[in-house]
């Protein structure tokens, strides 16, 4: 029996990627989804190419007027919202003497600020039994040179579901974090080889994360299997972390 079969989805941040592939995954296995992107055209060109009546919205992450407007659309469409997906976020290089204001509110804004506000604005629409995964980083626990504002921000992700574990548990809402080691995204598919090489290199599996590997930890936890599972990280990392 599919794990999430007539369960109501929102991935906030899926239109390519890690969100994409757990968009999908979701879907595949019963979910109604609805996944949002910055960008309505990538929204919706993603919600086409999963089917299953995917529903595609243009919501910028950090704008909470935005993720209100989106979580109106779900409501308006299902009454609810079972399972939650926050994913959106951006990383950029800057080593300590580089970070500009303009450069840490960008993080903050997407990757915090976003996760904080999309969070409160589909809390009323869920209900006991709902179930939330944050999309971390295990650059969250380790310090990447040049990523000290990205490592930050996900730090922020792991304080935040504990917190929010302790305030929702007893309302029969579940939150998670699902930590991705290096993933070979689209993105990831233009590095340079020597970069891939030197990235790849202390992973003990020996090569980098498939987003299907991540989405499968991702509905793992959104759904009924994981129903004692409540502030878990959960890293998906090859055993990188662990290195």
């Amino acid at each position: 029996m599919a794990r999430m079969n007539n369960k109501v989805a929102l991935v906030v941040g899926g239109a390519k990627g890690i969100g994409l592939a757990i968009a999908e995954r979701l879907s595949a296995e019963g979910a109604k989804v609805f996944l949002t992107s910055r960008k309505g055209e990538e929204a919706e060109k993603a919600a086409h190419g999963i089917g299953n009546g995917a529903i595609g919205i243009a919501a910028d992450a950090s704008s909470p007027e935005d993720m209100l407007a989106a979580v109106e659309t779900v409501r308006q469409a299902h009454g609810h919202i079972d399972a939650l997906v926050l994913n959106a976020g951006l990383s950029e290089y800057a080593q300590i003497a580089e970070i500009t204001p303009e450069h840490f509110d960008r993080h903050f804004d997407v990757n915090v600020r976003g996760m904080v506000f999309g969070f409160q604005a589909a809390l009323p629409a869920m209900r006991e039994g709902g179930s939330a995964v944050l999309i971390g980083s295990i650059a969250g626990s380790a310090g990447y040179a040049g990523y000290g504002t990205y490592c930050a921000t996900k730090a922020a992700v792991r304080s935040y579901a504990r917190t929010w574990t302790a305030e929702l548990a007893p309302k029969g809402i579940r939150v998670n974090v699902v930590a991705p080691g290096p993933t070979d995204t689209d993105m990831m598919a233009s590095v340079a080889d020597d970069v891939r090489a030197a990235i790849v290199a202390p992973i003990p599996m020996g090569r980098m994360g498939r987003p299907a590997e991540v989405a499968a930890a991702t509905l793992f936890l959104l759904s009924d299997e994981a129903s004692y599972i409540a502030g878990a990280e959960l890293c998906v990392d090859g055993g990188l972390r662990q290195a």
